[in-house]
């Protein structure tokens, strides 16, 4: 997936508002509350000035002032406190048109640094990621089965390893993408079977260790996240993508952010129970689709027509390969997929759905077999404009788009056009 930076967006913007006025400071003035402050009007003005940098790689006073319909003289001191405080730096001199030539700013991509974590089924990854989105320094420790406690401890033991083996610029904060049920607002874990966590304020505790800002994710929404920041093409403002690996979920984008639901619990797609005679599943449920579409699935299927598949690589490998009992069983699963996706396209009528995680190994083949039911399932008028992609989003995905997150919040630099 290519990187592209992280552009600047507060998620409380009333685009409506924004797009009448046709300005960026209307879209910035809509986040205000209707009496605020001196403190929080300079606050929204240094982030519209930050942003505006940003996005333009190098521009001048002049021209931020005429984006954002700040006078000159606020665009002057917001600027000269962003320069103190090391995001901002003049770069050189700009084109003259006649007079003479202006100075350039730019966003000092190495001022801040983020560190991304992704709690994956084995492994606990995580990575120091600058503000342009470069993953700078990255390691991993396996879970080994550890849940509870002793996976709250992994997680301190991978960001003391990051922090400690690679000098760390100030720290902006922490993302983390995990699985399970997540309140990103409070940052507690409502509910990670896998990890045996309920209830817990995974934010708050790691917050309270490093004394930085902590946000957390549901996986499939980080890895959504980083779609919608680094794809380079066909990017939109709404979207889903759906991570099928060990577990199986969906991250939705709405309007450019993400959407949680009134629960935290929106594209918990796996645990919606249609399969009847299928295995139990981890939740408690019996024929949820991961009991059927996930690679979890997939491969406990397949080892038993063959016993050579063992894990995600030999599924992938011998369903490749054309072994015809293996690949009924993925095409199963890829058509259960399909149904699901169905429901989402008539629910939510979201033209641009994305399948990534270590699903997207298995290729063309189990892409058309999702493709054919989904869109047999649909409403035509809605099939004939959405689109199914599959995309190899790398080891990366989740913990660049956890550290999206926590840049959005805290300098509000985000994907969004």
């Amino acid at each position: 997936m290519t990187k592209r930076p992280w552009r600047a967006h507060d998620r409380r913007v009333n685009t409506l508002a924004g797009r009448a006025a046709g300005s960026a400071r209307a879209e910035e003035e809509a986040t205000l509350p209707a009496k605020a402050t001196h403190r929080q009007t300079r606050r929204f003005n240094q982030r519209l000035v930050l942003r505006t940098i940003y996005d333009r790689q190098a521009t001048s006073r002049a021209e931020v002032a005429r984006l954002t319909g700040l006078t000159r003289t606020s665009v002057s001191q917001l600027v000269g406190e962003l320069i103190a405080s090391g995001l901002v730096a003049e770069v050189g001199r700009g084109p003259s048109s006649g007079g003479k030539a202006p100075i350039l700013l730019s966003v000092l991509a190495d001022s801040r640094h983020v560190i991304g974590l992704d709690l994956g089924d084995a492994l606990f990854s995580g990575a120091i990621v600058d503000l342009r989105g470069r993953v700078l320094h990255s390691l991993s420790r396996p879970l080994e089965g550890r849940d509870g406690g002793a996976a709250v401890q992994l997680i301190f033991d991978v960001v003391d390893g990051l922090i400690s083996s690679n000098g760390v610029r100030p720290l902006l904060g922490i993302g983390i993408g995990t699985p399970g049920v997540i309140d990103s607002q409070s940052g507690t874990v409502r509910w990670a079977v896998n990890l045996d966590w309920a209830e817990l304020a995974l934010g708050p505790i790691v917050a309270a260790r490093y004394g930085v800002p902590v946000i957390v994710a549901n996986d499939s929404q980080a890895a959504a996240l980083a779609e919608l920041t680094f794809a380079e093409t066909g990017r939109r403002a709404n979207l889903i993508v759906i991570r099928v690996g060990r577990g199986l979920g969906a991250g939705i984008i709405v309007d450019g952010q993400l959407f949680q639901g009134d629960g935290s619990g929106a594209g918990e797609i796996g645990h919606t129970a249609s399969f009847a005679g299928h295995a139990p599943c981890r939740c408690g449920g019996v024929g949820c689709l991961e009991t059927v579409a996930s690679m979890r699935a997939m491969v406990a299927s397949a080892g038993q027509v063959d016993p050579h598949v063992i894990d995600d690589a030999s599924l992938v490998e011998a369903f490749c390969a054309g072994q015809p009992l293996v690949r009924r069983v993925v095409i199963d699963a890829a058509h259960a997929l399909g149904l699901a996706i169905a429901g989402l396209i008539g629910a939510l009528n979201v033209g641009r759905i994305v399948l990534v995680g270590p699903a997207a190994g298995l290729g063309d083949d189990w892409l058309a077999a999702v493709r054919e039911t989904a869109f047999a399932s649909s409403l035509p008028m809605l099939a004939r404009n959405t689109s199914i992609e599959l995309r190899h989003t790398g080891d990366d995905g989740v913990l660049l788009g956890a550290s999206a997150l926590l840049m959005t919040r805290e300098l509000g630099l985000s994907a969004v056009r």
